[in-house]
């Protein structure tokens, strides 16, 4: 054995050697262009600490922000048929909903929640734009119908965070049928006497505006959100002309009387709880005093 080269060498090398840095420690802000510590950016929800630019964040994440002590029960959603159709393109569907899957660690593009903002129970129902662009296929109405469903039943409001880039063309029809499904659950609360609250984040487009995302008791949107059935580029290529600058942004919509309210999403949470409260005429919302996360049962996902 060379002792030399064995060990002498190596132990040289990795001393002196670089170090990696991983890929994922700084983030670029897509707006202004500042790079920014991902706990930095964690700790403010996905939002630039320079411009105030929102990010995508994850309904999970979202949820442990919203609810009191991020403590929330995930409510199941039945399982549609994985590919009725036999779609493919230049994949597979069934590829398709495996690598998503595996990108974002959830079976499908909606979560459903229960938990207590402000000390008032609510279900909360978030679209994760990560999942095959946040599309809506069964599997977004089944979720929707499971949150309306339990809503009743515990006589709670719900709270449905879209965000998407339409229907999923892989599921044909059967996507668009989760239009009426859903509007008939949010008809389903409306009966019941249940507030139900969207909240639009970007971009919010195509069916889903069409349908849920716009049939809310109150409409919210974050700062800067695109929200629009068709996009800019192609009314501009259809009416040849151009638009207004910030044109189906939530600033503009709100101007123009098709939101309620315009929210950052730090503040969003105290927002949701006041209004909540005013919604079911309970007394003012209760901050602090919250449960310890292991008082409470998990579902089963």
């Amino acid at each position: 054995m060379n002792w030399i080269s064995n060990y002498v060498r190596p132990k040289i090398n990795s001393l002196f050697s670089r170090r990696e840095v991983p890929e994922n420690l700084w983030v670029k802000c897509p707006a202004c262009g500042t790079m920014l510590f991902h706990r930095e950016l964690e700790d403010a929800l996905n939002v630039c600490t320079s411009c105030g630019h929102h990010m995508a964040i994850s309904p999970r994440d979202r949820f442990r922000a919203l609810f009191d002590g991020g403590v929330f029960l995930e409510l199941p959603v039945p399982v549609p048929v994985a590919d009725p159709l036999g779609f493919r393109d230049q994949k597979k569907y069934p590829d398709r909903l495996r690598e998503a899957r595996k990108k974002t660690g959830e079976d499908g593009a909606m979560l459903v929640a229960e938990g207590e903002i402000g000390r008032l129970k609510t279900i909360c129902i978030g679209q994760d734009f990560a999942f095959m662009a946040g599309s809506m296929g069964m599997q977004v109405g089944n979720a929707i119908i499971a949150g309306v469903e339990r809503a009743v039943q515990e006589r709670c409001p719900v709270v449905l965070f879209a965000a998407a880039g339409g229907a999923r063309m892989q599921e044909g029809i059967l996507s668009l049928m989760q239009m009426p499904r859903s509007t008939v659950a949010v008809q389903m609360l409306k009966e019941a006497g249940l507030p139900y609250v969207v909240v639009l984040t970007d971009p919010t487009t195509g069916g889903v505006t069409a349908s849920y995302a716009m049939l809310g008791d109150v409409q919210i949107a974050e700062p800067g959100a695109l929200i629009c059935f068709a996009g800019p580029r192609v009314i501009e290529q259809t009416i040849r002309e151009t638009l207004p600058d910030g044109f189906q942004r939530a600033e503009y919509l709100l101007d123009h009387g098709m939101l309620d309210r315009v929210v950052a999403r730090k503040e969003m949470r105290e927002e949701l709880a006041r209004l909540l409260r005013l919604l079911t005429n309970s007394t003012p919302p209760v901050f602090g005093d919250l449960p310890a996360p292991e008082a409470i049962p998990a579902l089963p996902r």
